[in-house]
């Protein structure tokens, strides 16, 4: 059955999380869906919870984690007109959909609704993500969105068009990237405070070497993908800057780690830099200066 809405999920080793979701999803107040779920090779049963539960849902297994570039698989099999994207521990309220779509219809130069995505641990409660989002939404003259990937609807012809996520980036900063394709095709974000997603922030610390690691790195390509060449010497050497006194400051190798590794396999970039408009460059600000904060 064809669908003018997708929803996209990615999971791994999540099986109980993914089960809620579904049994969320399937309250959402418009119909019909394509629900669609690419498991990144979990071994803790989750392809099998779906294909026993949710027998609706189309199930991509693959065989190894190839970190967001298995989002890619789900985006390109998706039949609707706009592709909705959560975590595996995330979902749309049951209004969110409905909503989304009479944003999209009203506006053809929206390319993507930006949710307001919150803490299922307090339900009700604006993460300082979302926060923030409002804020630039109030400066949307001076400033250009990004979104949050728990929540987050996209046109799909445009999505196919500008190539979804950059799967050499395998963890984080996937969505900024995408966001300055997004606007550098002429499209604009927008975040909208009514249209909610939730998402399981977790209570407990869950910082590994993968996040300060894949966020250093990826940082960098970004620079080197959409900044022209003088603000992206400049920014170049900013980063290199933060990732010695980092280093220092809190006691670790890891974001040196993942500036030699951005330095040494940079040829995964071939063919990708296309630096965008000054003015979507400087305005769709990176928070560079968080990404060097994980062992503080």
């Amino acid at each position: 059955m064809s669908s003018n809405i997708t929803i996209v999920m990615l999971s791994w080793n999540r099986k109980n999380d993914v089960r809620e979701s579904l049994n969320r999803i399937g309250q959402i107040q418009y119909s019909p869906i394509e629900v669609i779920i690419v498991d990144n090779a979990s071994n803790d049963g989750t392809p099998e919870m779906i294909s026993n539960e949710f027998p609706e849902v189309q199930l991509i297994a693959l065989s190894e984690n190839i970190g967001i570039e298995a989002y890619n698989k789900g985006f390109a099999a998706a039949n609707g007109k706009y592709i909705v994207i959560i975590d595996d521990d995330s979902f749309p309220a049951f209004d969110a959909i409905k909503k989304m779509v009479e944003r999209f219809e009203a506006d053809p130069l929206l390319g993507a609704v930006a949710f307001d995505v919150r803490n299922f641990y307090h339900y009700d409660e604006v993460s300082v993500t979302t926060a923030v989002q409002a804020q630039t939404e109030a400066i949307s003259t001076q400033y250009f969105m990004g979104f949050n990937g728990a929540g987050v609807g996209i046109r799909a012809e445009l999505f196919r068009e500008i190539g979804y996520y950059p799967g050499e980036f395998f963890l984080y900063n996937n969505e900024m990237d995408t966001a300055f394709r997004i606007w550098d095709k002429g499209y604009h974000i927008k975040f909208f405070s009514d249209i909610v997603s939730y998402h399981k922030y977790s209570p407990v610390n869950r910082t590994s070497w993968r996040a300060p690691f894949y966020y250093t790195r990826n940082a960098f390509w970004l620079v080197w993908k959409y900044y022209r060449f003088g603000k992206c010497l400049k920014t170049t050497l900013l980063l290199i800057y933060l990732c010695i006194c980092s280093s220092l400051e809190q006691k670790t190798t890891i974001y040196l780690k993942a500036m030699l590794s951005a330095f040494r396999e940079m040829y995964k970039l071939k063919g990708k830099r296309k630096p965008v408009d000054p003015a979507i460059a400087d305005g769709l600000r990176v928070p560079f200066d968080t990404f060097f904060t994980f062992y503080r």
